[in-house]
């Protein structure tokens, strides 16, 4: 066994009491904004909420809920989020699969391509000519073709395909008859559940939170997705207007547009914060694989 020395106990005091406050003020913005939302918005306007709620109520959830825009864009970013994913996830496995066979011609200079659209991009204005001629504006492809697959995730899954899967596999799938088709969907594809996971985590929550688009493309409420709605109701007043329908008082108001705020960030992030929990493993081994490209 060994004998930490006086320096290496420094060191390692040190460094968990960093861990700790760095977990402390990643911790409490969200325990904050959580409690708040179900505060007594004059509570937290004379800053009387530090940590716990205080005048528990479901008033700020009760006012977004009301709001026919708000699950809307709930729905609106549903169906992105599912059909976009999907869409993502087969690009990048078509993608990665081939890159990953030592056997495939030309696969480096394909590869360089695709990294060079990493670095450099066609343009805002340009992007949206295209996408204008395509006839994608106010459409729900606008939401999803024109980041259909992401460099960076072929690059993790190629890696995964080339270090995690030996190539005994595909000789013998090879040797048994299977097509390059029966190989990937019958072999590759049942043993790169983790890479699939983490695939599948990464375009999620980038679809989820994904607003940039929608708010060059998308003039129509009706496809808004919900962090544009959201962006509207924090940015552009909406909350008045929601805080009108049961007081014009100025005061009242100012109290529930406080408690909405809250309401609505939490309202916006609970799928994601109830996904990653289940895939977090598989996060970490991800950004592990990201990390090492060779």
């Amino acid at each position: 066994m060994l004998v930490e020395s006086r320096g290496d106990r420094i060191f390692n005091g040190i460094n968990h009491l960093l861990l700790i406050i760095i977990t402390l003020i990643v911790i409490y913005p969200l325990v904050f904004v959580l409690s708040a939302s179900f505060s007594d918005p004059q509570a937290v306007l004379r800053g009387e909420m530090f940590l716990w709620p205080k005048g528990i109520n479901l008033h700020s959830y009760e006012k977004i809920f009301q709001n026919k825009d708000i699950l809307r864009g709930y729905s609106n970013t549903l169906i992105y989020t599912l059909v976009g994913t999907l869409i993502n996830l087969v690009m990048t496995i078509l993608a990665a699969y081939p890159l990953s066979r030592k056997d495939f011609i030309g696969r480096n200079a394909i590869m360089a391509l695709f990294v060079f659209t990493m670095f450099f991009s066609g343009g805002l204005i340009p992007t949206y000519m295209l996408i204008k001629n395509l006839g994608m504006l106010n459409t729900l492809w606008v939401m999803i073709i024109p980041n259909a697959v992401s460099i960076w995730n072929i690059i993790i899954m190629r890696t995964f395909f080339q270090q995690s899967i030996p190539n005994e596999l595909h000789e013998a799938a090879t040797i048994d008859g299977c097509s390059n088709i029966q190989t990937l969907t019958r072999i590759i594809l049942p043993l790169s559940m983790p890479i699939i996971a983490v695939t599948i985590l990464f375009y999620a929550v980038g679809h989820w939170n994904a607003f940039f688009n929608a708010m060059l493309y998308l003039s129509d409420k009706n496809k808004f997705p919900l962090q544009l709605i959201l962006r509207e109701i924090l940015i552009q007043g909406q909350t008045n207007d929601m805080v009108k329908m049961s007081t014009e008082s100025a005061i009242k108001q100012q109290r529930e547009v406080e408690g909405i705020k809250y309401a609505v960030l939490v309202v916006a992030n609970i799928p994601v914060l109830l996904l990653y929990p289940f895939l977090q493993r598989y996060f970490v081994k991800g950004v592990m694989i990201g990390a090492i490209k060779g």
